[in-house]
């Protein structure tokens, strides 16, 4: 442990014949900053009724909003929660060289998570969902931008801590120094048996909890004048950096993931794009009722499998050439990653009669521009019309296809679903 700093600035300011009085006010204001600074971390420090209760209440929130998937109730939890105080006492005994006050600081912040921990896991037996939402699962893949997030949160708020003038961005702070919902979901997550996502947590966690640490000692090192030039003299100190930096091996891998399906993400929505360009522009024959319903890339292929839903009006499209031909497309415009196009078709059948035209009296008084006429129904559509109107099932008033209970009937009817694979010699 370094030199107490209380000692230390007896070294800084010593007493020099002739330049006595101006050192000895400086002295006199850092030694009365630095003990009141002593105090109030020392104060932030204690295991008290209050830091107890606040603590099973901000678990107790964060819990209750991990399990309904509400972000809006988490962020009131982490409001709440009392921890940054301890934390932020532990930067401040680390450069002080104080060892005691940091332990005690420690023992508090350790006795809150494991109240934290315990709270979620009573929650978690007692609710026994089968399953978590995005909240739970969003907190069990840390990265190294979750690091950077804590160490400039860490740095913030020390200093609103030491300037007062700050204090507004405290509540804001509080969101950004998530300590609570991490710990939260390695109790759901015990509780429920996931032993690899209370592991995600845990490193989550431990990102933001030295994250903090580090941010703060820098902060409070640049800062106060006491502290200058201890940041790196402390072995706590050097501890905390060393364990913060071991945490960019873990962290580093799973930011290269996230950026992995960020380009897969933005990589499968080009294609999307290509896909319904191609069907569009480049098969003109798929005619006016086609439709791209939805494209779905399978990446554990190789090459990777497209496999794209397209609603028709004539079963027999896309054909066999024209799926070749949307391939070649694909992957000249994604050259040199090559893909496999699959295309799935489902003919649609139209059925509906020809209306009755409207009487002057009820046409708009404004004029309207000339309506293209609509395209003409399939025979075997067609022959459906008359049918009914024998059986007079086709109201003369309103146009309305309507069944023997003069109910109206459903107009549109889909076919099974056909597939159109594509060939294996197709670029």
């Amino acid at each position: 442990m370094a030199q107490p700093v209380g000692q230390d600035l007896h070294q800084k300011f010593p007493d020099r014949p002739g330049d006595s009085s101006g050192r000895k006010d400086v002295m006199v204001d850092s030694s009365e900053r630095l003990a009141t600074l002593t105090r109030e971390f020392e104060a932030d420090a204690r295991f008290n009724m209050v830091f107890i209760v606040l603590t099973v209440g901000s678990a107790l929130i964060a819990t209750l909003g991990l399990l309904a998937n509400s972000a809006g109730v988490v962020i009131g939890a982490m409001v709440v929660a009392p921890w940054i105080m301890p934390l932020q006492a532990m930067a401040f005994q680390v450069l002080g060289g104080h060892l005691r006050p940091f332990l005690k600081a420690l023992i508090t912040l350790t006795l809150g998570v494991l109240v934290g921990v315990g709270v979620s896991v009573v929650v978690g037996w007692v609710v026994a969902l089968p399953g978590f939402g995005e909240e739970v699962i969003s907190r069990t893949n840390p990265n190294l931008l979750d690091l950077a997030v804590a160490l400039a949160a860490g740095a913030i708020a020390m200093f609103a801590k030491l300037r007062k003038e700050a204090i507004s961005a405290l509540a804001g702070l509080a969101i950004a120094v998530a300590l609570v919902p991490p710990v939260c979901v390695v109790g759901l997550s015990l509780a429920a048996g996931e032993w690899s996502q209370a592991s995600g947590a845990s490193l989550l966690f431990l990102t933001n909890l030295l994250g903090i640490l580090s941010g703060a000692m820098v902060a409070l090192a640049l800062l106060e004048r006491p502290f200058r030039g201890r940041l790196f003299s402390s072995r706590l100190g050097l501890t905390s950096f060393s364990l913060t930096a071991l945490l960019v091996v873990p962290l580093g891998g799973s930011f290269l993931n996230l950026l992995g399906r960020a380009r897969q993400e933005a990589e499968a929505r080009s294609i999307e794009e290509l896909v319904d360009q191609s069907l569009r522009n480049e098969t003109l024959t798929l005619g006016r009722d086609s439709e791209l319903e939805s494209i779905q890339i399978r990446w554990e292929q190789n090459p990777p499998l497209i496999v794209a839903k397209v609603n028709v009006s004539d079963p027999s499209l896309p054909s066999f050439k024209q799926v070749a031909a949307v391939q070649t497309f694909i992957n000249r415009r994604m050259a040199p990653r090559r893909f496999r196009l699959v295309v799935q078709r489902q003919a649609i059948e139209v059925v509906g009669p020809e209306p009755l035209p409207n009487p002057p009296e009820l046409l708009p008084f404004w004029p309207l521009p000339p309506a293209e006429p609509p395209p003409p129904l399939p025979q075997a559509q067609s022959s459906v019309g008359p049918a009914l109107n024998n059986q007079h099932n086709l109201g003369a008033s309103d146009g309305i296809e309507r069944d023997p209970n003069g109910k109206p009937s459903s107009h549109v009817q889909a076919s099974p679903a056909s597939q159109v694979p594509s060939p294996d010699s197709a670029d």
